[in-house]
């Protein structure tokens, strides 16, 4: 298994609120296509973060800080380009989500989004 589906696999066994869109995912694309569930990854924690349900958003960014701090290319490059870059931008609704990235993430959120 290639290591991007499985850091798919892994969040969906972390945080266990994802199990029916990854159910979801893969009845839809007959598979597992990391990129395109980590945008449903993204509205479902700025979601979470907004509703103010804190186990989900923050179980999720602990979780990708700590694969993010294993600095796999493949697993890397879905955190970065499909989960951070797709966060909310200044002046939109959980924006403020990106106060609480970890070192890790906040260092490549700066690094791809330097104005925010």
């Amino acid at each position: 298994m290639e290591r991007d589906v499985q850091l798919v696999r892994d969040l969906v066994a972390a945080v266990p609120g994802f199990e029916d869109l990854f159910e979801a995912h893969v009845f839809n694309e007959d598979g597992v296509l990391p990129h395109l569930f980590f945008w449903d990854v993204v509205q479902e924690t700025v979601a979470s973060f907004l509703e103010g349900d804190e186990t989900d958003w923050r179980v999720t960014l602990r979780f990708l800080e700590e694969q993010l701090r294993l600095d796999v290319s493949d697993v890397a490059r879905v955190i970065t380009t499909s989960f951070l870059f797709s966060l909310p931008w200044p002046g939109q609704p959980g924006y403020c989500l990106v106060e609480h990235l970890g070192p890790a993430m906040g260092a490549r959120f700066a690094a791809i989004r330097p104005a925010g």
